[in-house]
């Protein structure tokens, strides 16, 4: 796993930091947890600040002792809204942690299927499609000119 967190460097210009828990010498689970700014929040109301969650993994040995738990609760522990999109057959670990299947949108989410976390106050946007990275006052403005 060490030799896969090397080879799988995030760029430069990214703030993403991986985050670890090590038995010994020895690093047993990980996760990627990066800061998104609210300009580019389409998942919360109201827009905020949120931090996106991938990459965690635990090595086979080490799963179902709460290693990951431990990671996704350091990552609540900033009370900022989460977005994760989950491994195949993981949703059910993602419900017992208290995340949310986001409602899909085609234009956003790309065919992920995201995760949302939302700490107390916090709701899910829910947005139209057609509406996504849009400026709505334009398009209102071509409907009343047609």
């Amino acid at each position: 796993m060490l030799e896969d967190l090397e080879n799988e460097i995030v760029e430069n210009d990214s703030k993403s930091p991986f985050y670890g828990i090590y038995y010994g010498n020895t690093l047993i689970a990980r996760m990627s947890l990066y800061e998104r700014s609210k300009e580019y929040d389409h998942y919360f109301n109201p827009p905020q600040d949120y931090l996106v969650l991938w990459k965690l993994e635990v090595l086979p040995d080490y799963r179902l002792k709460g290693y990951a738990k431990m990671l996704v609760d350091f990552a609540k522990s900033f009370e900022l809204p989460i977005k994760t999109n989950p491994f195949i057959k993981a949703n059910e670990f993602w419900d017992r942690m208290g995340f949310e299947s986001a409602s899909y949108n085609l234009e956003r989410d790309l065919g992920e299927n995201p995760y949302i976390w939302m700490p107390e106050g916090v709701k899910e946007a829910i947005q139209p499609p057609h509406r996504l990275g849009k400026d709505i006052k334009a398009s209102e403005d071509e409907d009343e000119t047609e």
